[in-house]
């Protein structure tokens, strides 16, 4: 049976990406082989240039990219302003994102542009077939908003741009001395990745409507016509397409304003249109400007696809890449009670597209300090000066060129790779697309330096660092992040070992097997972690050798004289490298201190890699795992739990150079309860509930605070982490009092309480905002519930999607005592 079900599928890969057979199908290393290779055509292309409103490339460092650059066109002054190209914050957007979407068939991204008066519907489909990652189009719709001209006039360009080896062109046979192209433009080219291609940019419907004008220059150009500029610019300035695009527009308003004056300039809409000069180069913009509401299409052909895109087929494929996504998201993760009605389904959707709408492919290199300061080791006291005085002094290096494909935290302000973030956003991606988390896991782990360091914030290239302070852009290979990719890979050993796939399989759905292979098939979630477990050893053993901390000097007493841990890179007033920047830490800092953050998340770390050992019957390592393990979990009682304030707490050393606690009640005190590794029969579990569920303390009517109230530092400074409610921490204290209340005990009942008003509180107010405002946020008010600082914040705080699917504990327990 096990062969039927392995000869099934690979027949079903083979066939969506037109790849023969000629192995036997039964032998498993065909199965691993072609079923990589198939996934990987699925996820060839997509809107992965994450800083942009609307941007496609392949999963190829230097290659073909595309994009869109819109802007209205009824004004002279400011109009450079109301061209959008790449998302940012304040631009006058009323939200913006994805409705539905799948990574492997594409889905319909929704723009409300107030500053423009401007709706924007954008239909992105993959197309599979051929050898080159299929084909894909995009179908743009625009509509003024409501109270906004019907003649709305608006100009949309679409570019195109070409690194690396090969050629692109325009093929529509007219001179730069025409007036633009009446038909469909059409592209060709050339790749050494993708082989031959072409690219047409239709004309749209017969109700598209264009500028009238009576000045002489509308006679010299009707605005009726597609106008494409070709030209040619270094590959190291392709990224910055809307400058390209303004460097061309400069010329042709310089050129108007000789030919007419100041006096007698077109009108804008004629005004600010580039120079039609179709051809050869290496960045080509179609413009086309139109009047009140519009629609065109963009159609990518693969050479090696059977036949060429059409409007037709793209309409076709809008329609079932819609039903597709409704029904795979109806079965995977549809919100349970008391979310379970359209408006929380609509909610869901879109928080999950956006995340995965999100997923970025990076090229380039990174900025890091190889230097190997010995101030960098921080044993000294004072250890904070001296390590400012060394990164001060600092001559980076260039490092990579380097690849990353990853969500981000947020695209208009964090278009980056973030190591902390990245495990909570594959929480609700593993769920709809497991295999679709693990490539991405991967392609994490494939960053890793010799010594198994992997750099907190993945900044590659010029186009990433444009969005980051330089003071910023620097990585350290001693600095640390919290390790939450193993979370997400202990979330897929659950899925393993249930056997639960995210789907049901049908036979005709060639893209459900993609996206759970790993599970349904033993065979290929082992390769898969054998094929990187060296990494996650080396990574693991990285943490325990640079972030251990001092027990022996201080004469502390613990189970382990090993198992502390202490965050490098820290500050006065900063942890950064623990994620959880400006939370209160012991003052001054001092090479002794402990925190208890870290020894939990060692702890997780620990638990995960023993499991994975296990998995892959590495017996030996299992054992030693396992033996970290129960060090960690006696560790984090004797050097961390303080009796009288009955809670976690940081360890520090006194003028005395004795060893002495320092609490904080907050995030910090409740995290061996986040990562699991506060059992539920602990007799610390009640101290914990009680400290989440106090009003005074930790509890909101929007979520858990990060710090009590009753703290002296509550809502001080910059309080970022002294107050506010972050969706991230909130899941993992959801999680573990669903865990904890699914186990009979003393704490049950309080768990299970604690959870259902927990989970309601949480995501009516993510709900609430999100309807409010348009937007996701980074963090949400403990007092009023107002989404706060990053806007568009649709990483982590998509973590809600997971909210809405968990069990309604309350309804189970009701339904439970009827029926009894």
């Amino acid at each position: 049976m096990r062969h039927l079900g392995v000869s099934f599928l690979l027949t079903s890969l083979l066939s969506a990406t037109g790849i023969i057979a000629s192995e036997d199908p039964s032998d498993v290393s065909v199965l691993i082989r072609e079923s990589g290779r198939a996934s990987n055509q699925s996820l060839l292309w997509g809107p992965y240039k994450s800083n942009l409103y609307f941007g496609v490339r392949p999963r190829i460092p230097k290659s073909l990219s595309a994009g869109l650059i819109w802007g209205k066109v009824d004004e002279y002054i400011g109009a450079q302003q109301n061209f959008r190209h790449t998302c940012e914050q304040n631009e006058g957007m009323d939200g913006y994102g994805w409705d539905e979407y799948d990574i492997r068939k594409g889905g319909r991204e929704t723009i409300h542009d107030a500053g423009n008066n401007l709706d924007l519907t954008i239909d992105f489909i993959k197309v599979p077939g051929g050898e080159n990652g299929g084909s894909w189009g995009f179908r743009v719709k625009g509509e003024p908003r409501e109270g906004a001209s019907p003649d709305l006039p608006v100009s949309m360009i679409f570019y195109t741009t070409l690194e690396g080896l090969g050629h692109v062109g325009v093929e529509t046979d007219t001179t730069e001395d025409s007036a633009g192209i009446e038909g469909n433009v059409k592209l060709s080219g050339y790749s050494s990745e993708l082989g031959d291609f072409s690219i047409d940019v239709t004309t749209g419907p017969d109700t598209n409507r264009y500028p009238r004008f009576d000045h002489p220059s509308s006679t010299d150009r009707p605005l009726t016509n597609s106008l494409v500029g070709s030209v040619s610019f270094p590959e190291e300035q392709l990224w910055q397409a809307k400058g390209i695009y303004f460097t061309q527009l400069k010329k042709q308003v310089d050129e108007a304003l000789q030919d007419y004056g100041q006096e007698n300039i077109p009108p804008p809409a004629q005004l600010f249109t580039i120079k039609h000069k179709p051809g050869q180069g290496n960045a080509h913009f179609v413009q086309k400007v139109f009047t009140g509401a519009f629609e065109f299409d963009v159609l990518f052909s693969s050479g090696s696809a059977p036949e060429p895109l059409t409007s037709e087929t793209l309409t076709k494929e809008i329609k079932d890449a819609s039903a597709s996504f409704s029904e795979t998201f109806d079965k995977v993760l549809p919100p349970q009670a008391p979310f379970d009605s359209l408006k929380y389904s609509k909610f869901s959707k879109a928080m999950l597209s956006n995340l995965i709408g999100g997923i970025g492919f990076f090229h380039g290199d990174d900025v890091v300090d190889r230097s190997a300061n010995p101030a960098y080791e921080e044993e000294n006291e004072g250890f904070w000066e001296e390590t400012a005085e060394a990164r001060a002094a600092v001559e980076p290096v260039l490092e990579g060129p380097k690849d990353l494909f990853t969500c981000v935290p947020s695209r208009p302000f964090f278009p980056r790779g973030f190591l902390w973030d990245e495990g909570f956003h594959l929480m609700p991606v593993i769920e709809y697309d497991t295999d679709l988390a693990l490539e991405i896991i991967k392609s994490w782990f494939n960053l890793m330096d010799e010594d198994g360091w992997i750099a907190r914030e993945q900044i590659l290239g010029a186009e990433a660092r444009s969005k980051v302070p330089a003071e910023f852009t620097v990585q350290y290979p001693h600095y640390a992040n919290p390790p939450t990719l193993f979370m997400a890979l202990e979330a897929f050993m659950d899925k393993v070992n249930s056997n639960k796939s995210n789907d049901v399989l049908d036979s005709q759905d060639v893209t459900a097997s993609l996206r759970s292979a790993t599970v349904r098939h033993p065979e290929l979630s082992e390769a898969y972690l054998r094929s990187f477990y060296p990494l996650l050893k080396k990574h693991y053993f990285w943490y325990r050798n640079t972030q251990r901390g001092d027990i022996k000097s201080y004469d502390r007493e613990a189970f382990s004289t090993k198992e502390g841990y202490r965050w490098r890179g820290r500050s006065v007033q900063h942890i950064l490298t623990s994620g959880i920047d400006d939370y209160p830490r012991p003052q001054p800092p001092h090479p002794g201190e402990l925190h208890v953050d870290l020894i939990s998340w060692m702890g997780m770390m620990t638990r995960t890699i023993r499991r994975i050992a296990e998995r892959l019957g590495e017996q030996d390592d299992a054992e030693e795992f396992a033996y970290y393990e129960t060090a960690i979990t006696r560790n984090i009682d004797d050097l961390h739990w303080d009796e009288q304030e009955q809670t976690f707490c940081d360890a520090t050393i006194d003028s005395f150079e004795d060893s002495i606690h320092v609490c904080h009640k907050g995030y910090i005190s409740i995290f061996p309860f986040l990562t699991g590794m506060l059992g539920p029969d602990s007799p610390h579990l009640k101290a914990v509930l009680d400290l989440i569920s106090n009003p005074d303390e930790l509890w909101s009517d929007y979520g858990i605070r990060s710090l009590s109230k009753k703290d002296k530092f509550y809502d001080t400074d910059e309080n970022y982490w002294r107050s506010p409610v972050w969706i991230n921490i909130n899941y993992l204290v959801l999680k573990n009092l669903h865990d904890t209340a699914l186990v009979a005990g003393d704490h049950q009942e309080q768990a299970r309480e604690m959870y259902s008003q927990l989970r309601k509180n949480l995501v009516e107010n993510v709900f609430r905002e999100w309807k409010k405002t348009g937007f996701a946020w980074e963090q949400y008010n403990p007092d009023s519930g107002n989404g706060q600082r990053t806007q568009h914040f649709t990483g982590w705080t998509s973590m809600v999607v997971n909210m809405m699917s968990m069990p309604d504990l309350a309804k189970t327990e009701e339904t439970a005592h009827d029926e009894l």
